[in-house]
């Protein structure tokens, strides 16, 4: 399901939710392992098989872009080692980006992103200002997930954090958006 999807749809009930995320997961390859990577050290996580900045990451890609937000306390690019199918959570993790979830899905999506939007930030958006109190009423900006496969195109992420997983030479983007803008993910 795309957080789209979710902050449009927030009245929609959570068995339509759970049946979307049950549909989605169904969609999954038959050839993707349905386990993730063992766990490495923090020490090993921490190592990259290539620099984020380069674009030659071995292991998943990690970007952070606080987009339309001008907080860039959050900004980060990251590669971090994954030897297999590796759940966004724990991807971001070994990335040390923290996330603080939302009221009603508190694992699966991202109100704050290492800090970022404060509680006490005005969000400047085309009605006004808000300011992101984590209880899923914010309609006009938000943390958008995306995914790109090795080799190919930028697309919302189907899951959520806790259940999405990504594999070596995939890239995992956390973009603000404001006022649905940026669209999506620059490079």
């Amino acid at each position: 399901m795309t957080l789209t999807k979710i902050r449009t749809a927030a009245a929609s009930s959570l068995a339509a939710a759970g049946l979307l995320l049950a549909l989605a997961a169904c969609s999954t390859p038959a050839a993707t392992p349905s386990s993730s990577a063992p766990a490495s050290s923090a020490s090993a996580s921490a190592s990259a098989s290539a620099s984020a900045d380069d674009g030659a990451c071995e292991g998943v890609k990690v970007i952070v872009d606080s987009g339309s937000l001008d907080q860039a306390a959050a900004d980060t690019s990251a590669c971090v080692d994954a030897g297999g199918p590796t759940l966004a959570s724990e991807v971001l993790g070994k990335a040390d980006v923290k996330i603080e979830g939302t009221a009603k899905y508190p694992t699966s999506f991202a109100c704050r992103v290492n800090g970022v939007p404060a509680a006490d930030f005005d969000i400047k958006h085309k009605g006004g200002t808000t300011r992101e109190a984590c209880d899923d009423k914010n309609t006009v900006s938000y943390w958008a997930l995306w995914v790109k496969p090795a080799g190919g195109e930028w697309a919302y992420a189907q899951e959520g954090l806790d259940s999405l997983k990504l594999n070596p030479g995939e890239s995992l983007e956390l973009l603000y958006t404001v006022d649905n803008e940026p669209a999506a993910p620059a490079a």
